[in-house]
Order: C-alpha cells, then structure tokens, then sequence
C-alpha cells in the first residue's frame, strides 16, 4: 500500500524503518532472534538483518549470535528529548515536594498521539501492578493525565484524536463509550483536574492536573496515582487536589518565557 510518506521526496524510509525496529523491543520482549523482528515489523528478514546489524555497529543493540538485544545508548535517543524539555529540571523538585506531602507517586506525561508518555516520575515504595518509568506509555482515554491533555487540546485536534482511537475497556469501570468519553473530557476540561477510578487498573485510582506556558496552552500533566483501598476518590479530591494545583502552578511558573 502506498501511503503519503512514500511519495513525499523529503521522507527518508531507511531511517523510519530503523527506528521501528528499535520500537519493537520492549520490556515484554528485551530479546528477540532476527525472525521474530522479522515479524514484528513486517520487514524481510534479509532488511531486519540489515537494520539489526547496524544498530550492532553503532553500539545501539548487541547479540549473542542468535539473539539481539538493545544497549544502554539506545537511551541517549530519548535524553536528548528530556534534556531540551524545559519542564524536567524544574518539575523534578516540585514533584519531590508532592511525594513528601502526598506519601504518593507523582508523575508528569504529555501526549503522544492516542498515548501519554512519561517524561518524569518521583515514586514511592509502594508499588503498583502497573511498572511504570520514563518513557512509559498509557492509552489517554482511560488515566487521568490523558484526559486531562485530551480536555487541553484544540477542538480541532480533539476532533482528530476521536477519529482515531479505538476505545478498549480495561476494567468494568473503564469508559469505553464515545459519547460518555466525550462528556468525561469535556467535565474535566471544566473542572481543571480529572479523577479516575480504577479505569485502567482495578484498584488504582488517579487525579490529574494540566500544567499550562506561559500562552495558557496546555503543554503536560501532573498526577498523583493510589490504592482504591487506601485513599477515597473524596480525599484525593479534598486532599490531593490542592497540593496538585499548586504544584502545576508552580512547574508553569519556573518555565522559561
């Protein structure tokens, strides 16, 4: 199938192949042979050949003769991201001090495409079903920091992502619904913050805030992740609301103009 990208002269096919190759591993799948990335990507395996051993020589994968792997340097890729992201060095303390009062993990995700994707977390001991780290990525229909960016978007994007997404249900409390999704982003947008209950986990309910620029535009979100044993959904909003609100107004004003 020809797509856009095959006809647009400035669209180099090698390099987006590579990385879809790199994209392939994951922590479900740190090591693969040459056919079963063969086979994730679609590529020959004469191609994947080629892709995986140059990520070899470049000392972004290795292998055992048999088995390919990624490298610590495969890292540099995305810290290149964070370093020129304004809002990790200031985040980084202000959500330290949201843990401290909080006794709760606290993230900051911005969307990427259908997904969120984490770009800083300060966790607690306590750890969920759900590992997550940098990088992490999360559908936005179902945890609070995505519906919060959802609420944040242009009504034009809005519209774009709606078109897009396939709406699975998680959990028997998931909203898998697209006129109740359309209604639970547009609450959110009114409310400023967005809870969620156990939508993506059962068990796991989150509240999430927008952190705005200087323009008032909505550039990530910050949230607050916990046990649906351990804290109601009025106690975070009592509670953990508050602390959030004046954390992301904090982030928005220690970033650059």
């Amino acid at each position: 199938m020809t797509g856009p990208q095959d006809t647009d002269k400035d669209y180099v096919q090698s390099l987006a192949r590579g990385l879809e190759v790199i994209r392939t591993f994951s922590r479900y799948k740190p090591r693969m042979t040459l056919s079963e990335v063969a086979q994730q990507t679609g590529l020959t395996r004469a191609a994947a050949r080629r892709f995986l051993l140059t990520l070899v020589r470049e000392n972004y994968a290795e292998t055992d003769g048999k088995h390919f792997s990624l490298r610590p340097k495969v890292l540099d890729l995305g810290f290149s991201y964070l370093s020129a992201l304004p809002m990790w060095e200031v985040a980084q303390p202000i959500m330290r001090d949201v843990v401290n009062s909080l006794q709760e993990s606290c993230s900051l995700a911005v969307l990427d495409g259908l997904d969120i994707v984490y770009v800083a977390r300060v966790p607690t001991e306590r750890v969920m079903t759900i590992g997550l780290a940098i990088g992490s990525r999360l559908p936005a229909f179902c945890t609070s920091m995505g519906r919060t960016l959802l609420a944040g978007l242009p009504p034009r994007e809005l519209a774009v992502y709606y078109d897009r997404v396939k709406l699975e249900r998680r959990t028997p409390q998931t909203v898998a619904n697209m006129v109740a999704l359309k209604d639970a982003v547009e609450a959110s947008r009114r409310q400023g913050y967005t809870l969620i209950d156990q939508e993506l986990e059962m068990g796991l309910r989150s509240i999430a805030v927008p952190v705005r620029n200087r323009r008032s535009e909505v550039i990530a979100a910050l949230n607050v992740g916990t046990q649906a044993g351990r804290t109601s959904a009025d106690t975070m909003k009592t509670r953990f609301l508050p602390v959030l609100i004046d954390a992301g107004e904090r982030i928005a004003a220690s970033l650059p103009h």
